[in-house]
């Protein structure tokens, strides 16, 4: 199969790195890194168990997740905002159809995908999110236009939609999100739960929302999510994801926080607002802020997922209490650390091409 970028060297490592190896349940979080100068960028594409997943599907997620913070990085290159960088970055996710967001999101018990976005700068606390949306392509664009074009912070469902025709957004039909991958996974799940099995298993197999944090040059923060929600959610159902607190978060004065995984444990919990002020109040380090909410209070709770937290100085934390949470980072010298597709692999470490980021 020809492989969506021409980057040899890359996929020459990504091939060579074995899948195998993964750690328990509540396995310790990865290490955080020293303060750098410059700008950061980091994006996840869902936590969840990437064991069974095809070795070429999760090449292809990697591929995807380069090609978006390439995206990002020549943004926050520019002295672009953060907040542009992360739009940019999770639209291209939600374009590739290999994550739960945009054209490759998880079906409804309806058969219906139903997405959820939302953004938030941390230099002003001005946030938009939208939820239970059928028929946008990118529902992060319409969250970042709910912020910056209403006086409000969430609009959901038809109301959203109308918003979206306002500001000249086409609507398409929900057979444009047609994905097979994903149609399979419905049509395995509604047999499943037919025949009195667990449900809750099949839809908890992996996560694919995909979210972004960015620092950028002007030293400010943002955060943004999109997903597609749970395997056969019930129609309505909105997750963590567009929740302002619960599964995005930013805020200069503290850190950047995007999650992933079962949203009512990250909404009961408020993680990514909770994340930040124990930085800002308690006055902890990010990963011990991080790691005390993800890796004790959700496992204490069987909850499910991961984060990605920035702070100020450009500190990362990115726990996990699943077998694992796929993430890009690159900073300000050009090289993206992809990892996190189980608990013992080892970053692979790809240069951005020079080309893309003049």
């Amino acid at each position: 199969m020809k492989t969506i970028f021409s980057f040899t060297v890359v996929l020459a490592a990504i091939a060579a790195f074995s899948l195998a190896n993964h750690f328990p349940f509540n396995a310790a979080a990865g290490a955080a890194q020293a303060p750098p100068s410059g700008f950061v960028l980091v994006a996840h594409g869902g936590a969840g168990d990437y064991i069974n997943m095809k070795p070429e599907q999760v090449e292809m997620r990697r591929a995807a997740m380069l090609k978006a913070v390439q995206a990002g990085y020549t943004i926050l290159a520019k002295k672009g905002s953060s907040l542009d960088a992360v739009e940019a970055t999770i639209r291209v996710m939600e374009d590739s159809g290999l994550f739960d967001a945009g054209r490759g999101s998880y079906y409804t018990r309806e058969g219906v995908p139903e997405m959820d976005a939302a953004i938030m700068d941390g230099r002003t606390l001005n946030a938009g999110s939208v939820a239970s949306l059928k028929h946008v392509t990118n529902p992060i664009h319409l969250a970042r236009l709910v912020m910056e074009k209403t006086p409000h912070v969430m609009l959901v469902g038809e109301g959203a939609e109308e918003f979206a025709k306002s500001q000249g957004i086409e609507l398409v039909s929900p057979y444009f999100f047609f994905n097979e991958r994903e149609w399979e996974r419905y049509k395995n799940a509604k047999s499943a739960e037919e025949k009195k099995k667990s449900a809750k298993f099949v839809a908890n197999e992996e996560h694919g929302t995909v979210g972004v944090v960015a620092l950028d040059q002007a030293g400010n923060l943002a955060a943004g999510t999109s997903t597609g929600g749970t395997v056969m959610k019930m129609p309505g159902r909105v997750g963590d994801s567009p929740i302002i607190g619960a599964g995005t978060y930013a805020n200069n004065e503290s850190c950047a926080v995007s999650g992933t995984g079962t949203g009512e444990f990250y909404m009961r919990n408020i993680v990514a607002a909770d994340i930040c002020e124990r930085v800002r109040y308690l006055h902890v380090t990010l990963q011990q802020a991080a790691n005390d909410v993800v890796m004790k209070e959700l496992v204490d709770q069987h909850g499910d997922g991961g984060v990605i937290a920035l702070d100020p100085k450009g500190n990362i934390a990115s726990p996990f209490n699943t077998n694992g949470m796929m993430t890009a980072t690159v900073r300000a010298d050009g090289k993206v650390a992809l990892q996190g597709w189980s608990k013992s692999a080892k970053p692979i470490v790809v240069p951005i091409i020079m080309s893309v980021a003049r």
